[in-house]
């Protein structure tokens, strides 16, 4: 995605704290983001069916309808599916967020979180979005085993059955697939993925493939750990 492209992007924050809601304001007012701002699940939903959005920002802890409910009612429209979603939570244990990427969230920041580094995420997600992939995008159709990846229409099939992946998943697992065989460090596996100098740790990475194993299912054990080193994608014999 372009630079004029990421700086004219509509960003929904669905966050009930109003401190939060301003700092992050303030945080955003020289990005050139269109900034529309909900303090629930049912009216962050609301919003977005009447104007739509680039990315969201999306608090786990909310009054009524809480974030993970809200995730799970905004990906099951297919016309959201490949809205990047960042989930803000004060929860930082492993199941906390594996429960949100599974839910289709593509990435999550833990309170208190630094503003400037939720703004190196949105824009990291929102071209994640347009380029799809980077390398791997250049060929549009990989097949590995039961894994089928279509790149065109942004679809993952195992033994022809669709499977719901969120962006970063989607992108890891064409990374991957578009480079079988090959050892990946988790600093490699980042830079592909989400571009060079994202602020995420090696942890991250090891959430994120493992949510990405559990939606591939027995597909999922083509992704090999290598102790010490990072992770490779084994290709189908």
């Amino acid at each position: 995605m372009s630079k004029t492209a990421v700086n004219r992007a509509a960003i929904l924050i669905i966050e009930d704290d109003p401190e939060i809601q301003e700092m992050l304001s303030l945080a955003f007012s020289g990005e050139g983001w269109k900034l529309r701002q909900a303090v629930t699940g049912e009216e962050g939903i609301a919003m977005l069916e009447k104007h739509g959005a680039d990315c969201i920002i999306l608090d786990i802890m909310l009054p009524g309808m809480d974030g993970l409910r809200t995730l799970k009612k905004i990906k099951a429209e297919g016309r959201w599916k490949t809205v990047p979603v960042i989930l803000a939570t004060a929860k930082g244990e492993e199941p906390d967020i594996v429960a949100g990427l599974e839910l289709g969230a593509d990435d999550y920041v833990v309170k208190p979180y630094s503003p400037r580094v939720l703004v190196a995420r949105i824009r990291a997600a929102l071209r994640r979005v347009e380029e799809s992939g980077g390398e791997g995008a250049e060929k549009k159709f990989w097949q590995s085993g039961s894994l089928t990846v279509d790149v065109l229409r942004y679809e993952v099939f195992r033994e022809g059955s669709p499977l719901d992946l969120s962006a970063t998943e989607f992108a890891m697992l064409l990374h991957f697939i578009s480079h079988p065989d090959i050892v990946f460090s988790r600093n490699q596996i980042i830079a592909a993925v989400h571009g060079p100098d994202y602020p995420v740790t090696d942890r991250s990475v090891d959430v994120q493939v493992l949510a990405l194993r559990k939606k591939l299912g027995a597909a999922g054990e083509m992704i090999e750990t290598i102790r010490g080193v990072g992770y490779r994608f084994r290709s189908a014999s």
